[in-house]
């Protein structure tokens, strides 16, 4: 264990805080905690409060998007792109190809390499030590490929020509092709997160996966919708069935949303015995019905088919294929002779009467001669539980009757120091974000688990595992051994948080390859027992001390990355060094933490872990903040030490309750050292960095800090934090209209008495002159927007650097549900002496696309939009995409230098992009 985990676990045993105690005590969130809090949801949930804004951000006022505004999108983008380039230049990819993590940011202490969310994976039927053929999917980055995944530089690269999106929900060799080359991918991703695209359609490969085709009849059924699971016949390769499930489209560097489009496909299992040329309706998810407790249609709940599995039956007369299905919230169903589909397991997560927040069901299928053994993990009351049945080729009744499930053998046990504690829980509290079952094949014997990351058993002086976010079983599922580390020494090698995909190779089937939030890995299929290090850990109970012994008694002798030259991060968003603009940026991702880019080297790390918000970076004094999830920031003095450097400064922020965006918006002052904004309800503002920094490095240093009182000092500006006065830019205040949520567009003018531009999630724009006022309860705002201008998400504001009152404003969403107030980018020039703005509409020839991100190059009079497809520049009264080399993925934030007429691009899934704007 290296000092960081020593100094953070010094600080509570326990480490299970509420934000009311930690007010009480006045005591500190820091980084190891922020992880914690972050799994858990006390900083806001990752799989309910951030899927609660991303579509509608896009479609508000409407409850949601249609697909016909999603594809007029796409063709908008794609039909400016045929019109040609603005620049002849070519976007420069940046990475990271070789995402380097340092040993203190990881679990272990050992340096690795990660890369983006990993949703899927496949093996090739066919491997050997030389040629072993992988396919990837990832969640925003596509599908890549590797010949050589059993060596430790596979050489990937990216096959998603002919893939019109680059979310990636499913992947399957088909088995009716033993040459590998047929190959289906189901776009969409089923995960729950509010990132999770919806997709376009299930697409075929004849090849390999170099190119790609629609499956012409899957748009129909999965428009709007994720492509969870595929599965095709083993005696007819034109009998295929596809699971949809809920996910939603588009997103921020800020924020997102979850609400089901209205003329969405109905979620479900889907048919097809002609090749994908049709699809019918064989099972509907009833989870995916409106909550009747919203008046806005709103879906929260994480619907659908997740996977499905066929089964060759022998029967008596004639072989035929069964299909297994599970379903969010119901449970595992199969198909039955009479050709209807029967229920085979009954979900503890209470279908559609209770609607569970995470009620996953997952299983593998381990046939037994003529017997048909399944294993199976399912979460109800908040705890997943795994069962086994031995002989699953018996009347549905005999499994499941009036409600139970008496044929199945429940093999997880609450009790600690019991065999079955090792599956009890394995997913926590994310089961529907990231949750696996899996066994070999022709291993009956064997299971494989994955899931979250069991923080309470390593966030403690005495650990009693490696975390158990994998975990293995060779005892048909009785007992089980956390696969999380390896064996290495001096510090073994760690998997990632959140588990997400899992397969075995052929011919060496105790070779596992996992994909995590944190990218790929592969185990060596060889185990050593380390439970003697159980003695050293200072476990208090002999059930401690049981548990400890059986996990260890047989871990992975080598865990291998292979995620070098996946370059499939997801940044939230960039922050770029005014002073040395090429070489030194920061950039923050999907629970990847914040990246430091070294542009003399052409390198990136991983500098601070945990999920990683837009960061920032002072123009004055090279200062930079990176963000977590919720309003939790740390402050970095040290350029040359970003490990080990950085401070928590966020506990006024975190204490005050506030609502705040998943991820909050925060900028550094462009004249004054050590001024900062960040967005709650209110607006918050510190004058010295967050505070002294030998005291920060004290007591708030993430890696050897005491947290003795209070980390930082940011003051509202305004008025009372917590107040619905002036000051609360989402409160009644300011109007009745446009009301509620926060903070999640800040900028600033070049001058430190240049006004400062603040906007709302529902459309308000505030402009403020006195926002470094010594006196913070006497900053003033004025709001400039009106009823002319469009109830809709504020995804960005420009400041023209010659003209600090003149604004270039962009809108997310469709001008289709505000048809009376339409526009996405608009010039806005605010009058001082009347304390109103001019509002002109710019977007003709746009298209009705949503605008995530906007930046104005003053020199060159252009402006740049993001949008989910690219990167558009408008340039005298004309819209063309900037130029050719950036890949067809949503860009999350766009960065310009305005001194090097340099331009980044955050895109969510394909790391980071510039342009140098002037070629």
């Amino acid at each position: 264990m290296n000092r960081q985990w020593r100094a953070a676990l010094a600080l509570s045993a326990g480490l299970v805080w509420t934000l009311a105690s930690h007010a009480a005590t006045s005591g500190p969130v820091n980084f190891m905690q922020s992880f914690y809090f972050r799994e858990f949801g006390f900083f806001g949930d990752e799989l309910a409060d951030r899927a609660g804004y991303e579509v509608e951000n896009l479609a508000a006022p409407a409850p949601s998007v249609a697909a016909t505004q999603q594809l007029g999108a796409s063709k908008a983008f794609a039909a400016l792109s045929d019109l040609g380039f603005d620049r002849n230049g070519s976007w420069e990819a940046l990475g990271p190809t070789v995402g380097t993590v340092p040993g203190p940011v990881t679990y272990t202490g050992a340096a690795t390499t990660n890369s983006g969310r990993v949703t899927s994976l496949v093996v090739s039927p066919h491997c050997d030590a030389a040629a072993c053929t992988a396919l990837v999917g990832a969640a925003g980055g596509g599908v890549w490929k590797s010949t050589a995944v059993l060596t430790r530089t596979p050489g990937w690269r990216p096959v998603s020509t002919g893939l019109p999106t680059s979310a990636i929900g499913s992947l399957l060799f088909d088995p009716t092709d033993w040459s590998g080359a047929t190959v289906y991918v189901g776009t969409g991703e089923a995960n729950g997160s509010g990132d999770s695209e919806a997709g376009l359609g299930l697409y075929k490969s004849t090849d390999g996966g170099e190119h790609w085709s629609e499956v012409p009849g899957s748009f129909a059924v999965s428009h709007d919708r994720a492509i969870a699971a595929i599965a095709v016949d083993p005696g007819n390769p034109r009998h295929l069935w596809i699971g949809t499930a809920v996910a939603r489209h588009g997103s921020s560097a800020v924020n997102g949303g979850r609400f089901t489009p209205p003329g969405a496909p109905q979620i479900g299992l889907y048919e097809s015995v002609d090749g994908g040329l049709h699809f019918s309706l064989t099972f509907s998810a009833p989870s995916d019905t409106v909550n009747p407790a919203s008046a806005n249609g709103s879906d929260f709940f994480r619907g659908g088919v997740t996977k499905i599995l066929t089964y060759r039956n022998h029967g008596e007369d004639r072989v035929s294929t069964q299909v297994y299905f599970s379903a969010m919230d119901y449970g595992l169903f199969r198909s039955a002779a009479n050709g209807l589909i029967e229920q085979v397991f009954a979900s503890a997560g209470g279908g559609a009467v209770a609607k569970s927040l995470s009620s996953r069901t997952d299983f593998a299928l381990a046939p037994m001669d003529e017997k048909l053994r399944i294993y199976l993990g399912d979460v109800g009351g908040g705890r997943a539980r795994f069962y086994r049945v031995d002989n699953a080729n018996v009347a549905a009744a005999n499994l499941v009757s009036g409600g139970s499930n008496g044929g199945w053998i429940t093999l997880s046990n609450s009790a600690p120091g019991t065999p079955g504690f090792s599956s009890y829980n394995f997913c926590a509290g994310q089961c529907s974000y990231d949750m696996f079952v899996a066994s070999p094949a022709g291993k009956p014997d064997v299971v494989w688990l994955g899931g979250q990351m069991q923080y309470s058993e390593i966030f403690t002086p005495n650990p009693p595992s490696n975390g158990r976010a994998v975990i293995r079983s060779s005892n048909a599922g009785v007992s089980f051994t956390d696969m999380t580390n390896d064996a290495q020494t001096p510090a073994p090698i760690g998997m990632h948080p959140d588990q997400h995909a899992i397969a075995f190779v052929s011919g060496a089937s105790d070779v596992a390859l996992v994909g995590s939030d944190g990218g790929l890995v592969r185990t060596s299929g060889n185990y050593t027992n380390a439970s003697g290090d159980c003695a050293t850990r200072g476990l208090a109970t002999a059930a401690d001390l049981a548990d400890c012994q059986l996990w260890l008694s047989a871990i992975p002798t080598e865990i291998v990355s292979l995620s070098a030259g996946l370059s499939t991060i997801q940044f939230q968003g960039l922050a770029v060094n005014a002073r040395d603009p090429r070489n030194d940026v920061i950039g923050g991702t999907q629970d990847n933490g914040t990246w430091a880019y070294d542009g003399k080297t052409g390198t990136w790390f991983e500098s601070i872990g945990g999920d990683g918000g837009p960061p920032a970076l002072s123009p004055v004094t090279g200062v930079r903040m990176h963000t977590y999830t919720g309003a939790a920031i740390d402050v970095n003095f040290d350029n040359a030490t970003p490990t080990f450097g950085w401070q928590y400064i966020s506990d006024p922020l975190t204490i005050s309750g506030e609502a705040n965006s998943f991820y909050t918006p925060i900028v550094s002052d462009p004249q004054l050292a050590g001024t900062w904004f960040v967005g709650l309800q209110h607006l918050w503002r510190t004058t010295d960095n967050g505070g002294d920094p030998t005291d920060l490095n004290t007591r708030c240093n993430e890696y050897f800090g005491t947290f003795v009182g209070l980390c930082g000092d940011w003051q509202p500006l305004g008025g009372p934090a917590g107040s619905n006065t002036a000051g609360d830019l989402v409160g009644s205040a300011y109007g009745a209209d446009k009301s509620g949520s926060y903070i999640v567009a800040i900028a600033r003018g070049s001058s430190s008495k240049a006004p400062l531009w603040v906007a709302t999630r529902r459309g308000r724009l505030f402009v403020s002159a006195n926002a470094n006022a010594a006196d913070p309860s006497t900053v003033t705002y004025t709001r400039v927007d009106t009823a002319a201008q469009p109830k809709r998400f504020i995804s960005g504001i420009a400041i023209d650097p010659e003209n600090p009152r003149r604004a270039f404003v962009s809108f997310s969403g469709y001008e289709a549900y505000t048809p009376t107030t339409a526009g996405h980018v608009f010039e806005v020039v605010y009058n001082s002496d009347t304390g109103t703005a001019q509002w002109r509409d710019l977007s003709a020839g746009l298209g009705d696309q949503p605008i995530t991100s906007i930046a104005y190059d003053g020199e060159q009079h252009r402006i740049y939009v993001a949008t989910d497809f690219g990167v558009l520049v408008r340039d005298e009264g004309s819209w063309l995409a900037v130029a050719a080399g950036l890949p067809p993925t949503a860009v999350y934030q766009l960065v310009l230098d305005q001194g090097s007429h340099l331009l980044y691009a955050a895109t969510h899934g394909r790391g980071a992009y510039r342009i140098n704007t002037e070629d």
